[in-house]
């Protein structure tokens, strides 16, 4: 574990106290629940875009005109 030190606006370090009580935690633990969390979130995200990037597309023309739209 490693101890850092975070500089937030008093309204924002005044919901973390009371968000850090309503979940029986101290403000330290919330913020890093909260950093892992979003950590997470983020590279659940980035492997979902790189493996659809990454995809063959079956939704090709080859080398032909896509319809246009609205054409029968």
């Amino acid at each position: 574990m490693k101890n850092v030190t975070v500089t937030m606006e008093d309204s924002v370090a005044e919901w973390a106290r009371l968000e850090a009580a309503r979940r029986n935690t101290s403000v330290s633990r919330l913020v890093g629940e909260l950093l892992a969390e979003k950590m997470r979130h983020d590279d659940a995200y980035e492997r979902a875009m790189q493996d659809w990037l990454h995809r063959e597309r079956s939704w090709t023309s080859a080398g032909k005109a896509y319809p246009k739209r609205g054409a029968k």
